[in-house]
């Protein structure tokens, strides 16, 4: 399917093999290449469209933003304005790092802007956590390992997200399964002298940290706003219902599925704090405490793992002989004895003693008591 791009177009659906629209005569190709497909999303500032790269041969997809604004105050208008062109100007520096869409192409068609970039095909972690349930703590370990650096990355090139959530990030459906940081349509270029003026509060008011409320968003507010997504993700609740506004404290370690450590409760914590002096600085400071609770866990796990010990040494077991053993032994014990009693050639024999045995009967008769002794010693 070709999907129309005019936003008052009544019937914007069209054939695949089709140019212009059917219905309202509008170029269905921009560029003559990228060729919508359907709406995927809608904001303040746009459209977006899930679209199909006609010029190249495995006609990968793409997303289209289109820049619709609904606002009509002039105000409005420009800011609009402003954020959208700005967003092409940072995905255009900020796309070369794998975990933030490429941009692909930014252009003015039919007195409309748009901006093409990479798609990422996954799900985004609000729908992860609707089909699957709350986090694990060593889900929320790699979840901060893996955005932390992307925020790096964007920080080092003087640029504020603004608008970190679930729903911004992505988990590519492919083997590597990485997470995506997408939308910066809220980005704030954090040089010099706009950090010093005071702008407009934009955000998901849920996980945004009360300076950028003010207008006044600063590196350590995207610090903020990841560490309210983590404990959405944890809790299953908004960060609004985690939040006890009596006592001005967090409270998300009460509606937890499955308790968690105190190392990640304390790191949670300073992310959240609502006093920017008192929360994390910079990203280098919460990847520092990470990788401090890293090695504490693992020189924990060493210490708790056994030593290797040898066996142990049975004590020697006796086995007793068996029957035909006893019988063969006996039997020698009674050739010997009778064999020393037999006469020796051209040799006075001593006189027999009268207190040993005086026949061959007698001394089977004491070798089967003295063997049946010896097995019932054996059998008790």
């Amino acid at each position: 399917m070709s999907y129309c791009l005019n936003p008052h177009c009544p019937k914007p659906e069209n054939p695949t093999d089709v140019k212009f629209c059917r219905t309202c005569g509008s170029k269905l190709l921009l560029k003559e290449r990228y060729r919508a497909i359907k709406p995927i999303g809608q904001g303040g500032f746009g459209k977006t469209f899930l679209a199909v790269d006609e010029d190249k041969p495995s006609k990968p997809r793409c997303v289209i933003k289109q820049f619709y604004p609904q606002s009509q105050g002039a105000n409005s208008l420009a800011k609009a304005v402003e954020l959208f062109n700005q967003e092409a100007v940072q995905l255009d520096e900020l796309g070369k790092h794998p975990q933030i869409p490429e941009l692909l192409a930014y252009f003015t068609q039919e007195n409309r802007q748009y901006l093409v970039q990479e798609f990422i095909d996954g799900q985004n972690l609000a729908q992860e956590l609707a089909h699957k349930g709350a986090f694990s703590e060593t889900q929320i370990w790699q979840l901060l390992n893996d955005l932390l650096s992307v925020l790096q990355f964007c920080h080092a090139r003087h640029v504020i997200h603004r608008d970190i959530k679930p729903e911004n990030i992505i988990r590519e459906s492919d083997a590597q399964r990485k997470l995506v940081l997408v939308d910066f349509g809220a980005a704030k270029s954090a040089t010099g002298a706009a950090l010093n003026q005071t702008g407009t509060s934009i955000g998901s008011p849920e996980y945004v940290a009360p300076e950028q409320m003010r207008g006044r968003a600063v590196f350590a507010s995207d610090i903020y706003s990841l560490g309210a997504t983590c404990i959405n993700l944890l809790t299953v609740r908004s960060p609004f219902d985690s939040y006890d506004t009596n006592n001005d404290t967090w409270v998300w370690q009460q509606y937890l599925k499955t308790p968690v450590s105190n190392q990640l409760s304390r790191i949670l914590n300073k992310m959240l704090e609502s006093i920017p002096i008192r929360r994390y600085q910079t990203v280098d400071e919460v990847l520092k405490d990470l990788n401090q609770q890293s090695q504490v866990a693992a020189t924990s796990a060493i210490a708790a793992k056994p030593l290797p010990q040898s066996p142990a040494k049975s004590p020697p077991t006796f086995v007793s002989p068996s029957p035909s053993q006893i019988d063969l032994e006996l039997e020698q014990m009674k050739t010997q004895f009778l064999g020393s009693n037999k006469p020796q050639p051209n040799k006075i024999q001593p006189p027999i003693p009268t207190s040993g045995p005086s026949s061959t009967n007698e001394i089977d008769q004491e070798l089967e008591e003295l063997k049946a002794k010896y097995l019932g010693n054996n059998n008790s």
